[in-house]
């Protein structure tokens, strides 16, 4: 028989403290006695829920915390599931699914399959993420299984063009930049406009790349779109360019002052000049100091001249008349240092006009006070400059009843030519007739009708035989005629 009984050893603070031991051992007793073991204390009861709690407890509080750092499950972006994901993770699955999205593009020449990395694609995932978080927490259950969320994929578009001609080079064509070139028919410089190319629409590349994406494509399909490719150097920067050079040809040349001394031929000019086009689609321009020196190194003779004095006529007072030699100022180029090197950097600027580092040599002025002066006792005519007498010969005054007037004048009219009229008359003045003589040459009037002019009706000059004018032969009346201009002092006197 089976006996049931405690442990001797039983303690009641042992955790075992309720274990039941069981017996198989009997023992001979005269008369059989069952006895319990002693009563114990009553059993703890075991707390079984709480050690099957305290974990769907932790679990429950680990999908609540989780709820906090997690994006709302059924969010995808672009195509790519990223409910459940931290938003880093989230970023590089979005990252790694544009990288390996492949684009096969078609032209007449033949396909590629391109990916996203090989196209240099890029998308902002971390800001996408960040996007869908913010409106989208897994602790939001409202927020679960919203509206796919749009990726915008930009490319490089220096990288991607580079891609692409290698993948498909039968879909380019170069352009040809503008070039500019001097004319010797036209002495000027020329313009040959530039000629577009032709590459792959990366616009259309990048929206179809794009649509692969977005659709969870992994592999996507285009027919390759032809674009324009613009010359670098356009027609507008050369004409611009060449226009500035021909004002250059136009102007060229070592002045001194506002006067071209030394103009610059237009072939020499271009053939000092280079311009070579830049890589940003204008034009730098250079000159050949070398070339230019030739040229300076006969500046200082063509640009020596001497000064030339001046003369003036003037009356009594001072008056200037006339002007029969203007002043020019003298000049000389000192030194020629540094001048070749100095024009070809305003060449490379664009200004052609170099003004000449001169010595000037000042003019004088001599002024020449003329005067015309009749002696009517002598019949003679005295031609005067500064009181001194240059020339003098006989003249024929008027008569006793047409007298020529004494007193100072000035010649007030000239003219080479004409008929002069007039009256006759007696002894006592009256008037007795009318006289007209035509051809009178060289007039010059200083009172009234009353002129010095050239005489070729008698000889007899160095008496009176006039009407009250001065008469002279003509090449006489010419020389005083060209010698005295208006407002020239006249003087007659007996």
């Amino acid at each position: 028989m089976t006996d049931l009984a405690a442990r001797p050893d039983a303690d009641a603070s042992s955790p075992d403290d309720d274990t039941v031991v069981l017996s198989t051992e009997s023992e001979a007793v005269d008369e059989p006695a069952y006895e319990w073991t002693p009563t114990e204390p009553a059993p703890k009861k075991r707390r079984l829920w709480l050690w099957i709690g305290i974990p769907v407890a932790a679990v429950a509080a680990g999908l609540g915390g989780a709820s906090l750092v997690l994006i709302a499950p059924g969010t995808s972006i672009a195509g790519v599931a990223v409910g459940g994901l931290t938003p880093g993770a989230a970023a590089e699955q979005i990252e790694q699914r544009l990288a390996t999205t492949t684009l096969v593009l078609t032209s007449a020449g033949g396909e590629a399959q391109l990916t996203g990395a090989d196209l240099g694609a890029s998308v902002d995932a971390d800001a996408l993420v960040d996007a869908a978080f913010a409106a989208r927490p897994a602790w939001n259950v409202g927020a679960w299984f919203g509206e796919p969320v749009d990726a915008p994929v930009s490319l490089d578009a220096a990288a991607t063009d580079t891609v692409l001609r290698e993948a498909l080079p039968d879909m380019y064509i170069e352009p040809t930049n503008a070039s500019i070139a001097f004319d010797p028919a036209s002495a000027s410089y020329v313009v040959t406009p530039a000629v577009d190319g032709q590459g792959i629409d990366i616009g259309v590349v990048q929206t179809g790349l794009t649509d692969a994406f977005a659709a969870s494509d992994t592999k996507g399909e285009l027919a390759a779109a032809a674009a324009p490719v613009p010359a670098e150097g356009t027609t507008a920067v050369a004409d611009t360019t060449a226009a500035g050079l021909n004002g250059m040809l136009d102007s060229a040349g070592f002045y001194i002052g506002a006067e071209r001394t030394v103009p610059v031929d237009r072939a020499t000019l271009a053939s000092w000049l280079t311009v070579t086009p830049t890589s940003e689609g204008t034009f730098d321009i250079s000159a050949d100091a070398g070339a230019i020196q030739a040229a300076v190194d006969g500046l200082p003779a063509t640009v020596a001249r001497a000064a030339v004095n001046s003369t003036t006529i003037v009356n009594q007072s001072g008056k200037v008349l006339s002007t029969p030699t203007a002043g020019v100022v003298g000049r000389q180029l000192e030194t020629t240092d540094g001048i070749a090197n100095a024009y070809a950097e305003q060449l490379a600027g664009g200004n052609a006009v170099y003004t000449l580092p001169v010595k000037e040599v000042a003019f004088t002025t001599t002024s020449l006070a003329r005067l015309l002066e009749v002696d009517l006792s002598e019949q003679r005519l005295y031609v005067k400059e500064n009181g001194a007498v240059v020339d003098s010969w006989l003249i024929s005054s008027g008569l006793p009843n047409t007298p020529t007037y004494t007193g100072r004048y000035t010649i007030n009219y000239k003219t080479s030519v004409q008929t002069m009229n007039g009256f006759d008359r007696d002894a006592q003045g009256n008037i007795t007739g009318t006289y007209s003589t035509p051809n009178v040459r060289w007039p010059m009037y200083f009172n009234g009708g009353q002129a010095f002019h050239g005489v070729y009706w008698h000889n007899a000059f160095g008496t009176q035989r006039s009407h009250g004018c001065v008469g002279m032969p003509e090449w006489r009346a010419k020389q005083i005629y060209d010698w005295a201009p208006y407002g020239v002092d006249v003087w007659i006197h007996s």
